[in-house]
């Protein structure tokens, strides 16, 4: 099978399964926060839960009241004793929190702290991908554990049972989580089609994935050591910004226009950095200006590149670095030791790789048989298309991210 061949065919089927997900399934990471704190059978949780979580509680995005997230959790988290549920004791207590988050502080009453078990089954029904990051701090024993909770293992054991300790969360599981992370969302593979897009060759290939490792790894590094600690509240927006500027880099590419495509993504962040300067919400205006200057210099750059494949490779390292980076600031919230904190953000990175192999390894043997049944478009349509589509997506999801 000739490359060009089998490049056309990879493209098309990644456009097809991008645009049957919709842009309604943008992946934004579930997550909520919680700390138990176990002394005997009495037992003190305080959850922490961001905006955009509660917000889906409601049928029209609006915040919910204060009682009604209340009612909710309440019949949703809770610790067992002996298998029976323990009594909640009020009031529940609304707590304060950073911007974008809500908090809650609930005090329990258990008859004895024997087969002690804590459940949660809170936001699965709206998003069964969520997952609360569980701390559990028993006094008794001084042990201080964490365990991920998710709707396949909505309740984990505290004490009691053959191991009389809860499980921490160990390596598989945070693997396990980077795998879905490719599965269930379509940010990553955005990007990524966006890239495969423009790789003519398979060179171009090996530096997009290359440039995707490098970015892992440092975010790896640089949040172990503590060097760098991202602020996660502008992460997501930033992700979509990439795609909607790799989508235009094929469009001006395919144009030969990288002027115009420079002037109206680069000119629009730079107009919204003068609109917040002035007063206007949304995004730090430095942050705008420099996201601005960069989209417009990076289009008129590439645009004008024979062989761009090194800067693709470094435009995916600085995506790698993002997408890494807000993974990694939900994991420093949670204050976890450092001997562990290596180990989690590794499983995760090694979880991501998995996953995207397994997807290209997949659509390959596709393409194999679409190759065989004769099915192709011509890549000038395909780039156009898929092109305009991630455009039109990222900037939709910078716009609901950043000022929604």
């Amino acid at each position: 099978m000739k490359p060009a061949v089998w490049l056309r065919l990879f493209l098309v089927s990644l456009c097809l399964t991008l645009m049957g997900a919709g842009a309604a399934t943008a992946h934004v990471r579930s997550e909520s926060h919680s700390v138990w704190e176990v002394a005997g059978g009495n037992i003190d949780l305080v959850i922490t839960i961001p905006k955009i979580e509660t917000a889906r509680l409601t049928k029209n995005g609006e915040q919910p009241t204060d009682d009604a997230v209340k009612k909710y959790l309440s019949d949703r988290i809770y610790p067992l004793s002996e298998g029976k549920r323990c009594t909640l004791i009020p009031p529940v207590e609304a707590l304060s929190s950073a911007a974008d988050f809500r908090r809650y502080d609930f005090t329990f009453k258990c008859p004895s702290d024997k087969d002690l078990d804590i459940h949660s089954a809170a936001f699965f029904d709206v998003v069964p991908s969520h997952t609360n990051f569980a701390q559990i701090q028993n006094a008794t024993s001084g042990e201080f554990v964490e365990q991920l909770i998710t709707s396949d293992h909505q309740t984990i054991q505290v004490t009691g049972g053959e191991e009389n300790k809860l499980q921490t969360a160990n390596i598989f599981e945070f693997m396990h989580m980077g795998i879905m992370h490719i599965f269930t969302g379509v940010d990553h593979m955005s990007f990524l089609l966006g890239l495969v897009l423009i790789s003519k060759r398979l060179r171009d290939l090996i530096f997009v994935v290359t440039g995707f490792t490098i970015g892992h790894s440092l975010t790896l590094a640089l949040a172990v050591t503590g060097i760098l600690r991202p602020h996660a509240e502008y992460i997501d927006a930033l992700v979509a910004l990439t795609i909607a500027l790799i989508g235009a880099e094929n469009l001006a590419v395919q144009t030969h226009k990288p002027v115009y495509f420079a002037a109206v993504l680069g000119g629009g962040m730079i107009i919204m950095a003068l609109a917040k300067a002035l007063g206007f919400p949304g995004m730090p205006a430095l942050l705008l200006l420099g996201a601005g200057l960069f989209t417009a210099n990076y289009l008129m750059i590439s645009g004008k590149l024979q062989d761009a494949g090194r800067l693709r490779m470094v435009i995916t390292l600085v995506f790698g670095l993002i997408h890494g980076f807000g993974f990694a600031a939900g994991l420093l919230e949670l204050q976890i030791p450092p001997g562990r904190l290596a180990e989690l953000l590794v499983g995760f990175n090694l979880g991501v790789e998995i996953g995207q192999l397994t997807l290209v390894v997949g659509t390959s043997l596709l393409v194999i048989w679409l190759a065989r049944m004769k099915w192709t478009l011509p890549r000038p349509i395909v780039v156009d298309v898929c092109s305009a589509f991630l455009v039109g997506l990222g900037v939709y999801w910078f716009v609901s991210r950043a000022y929604l």
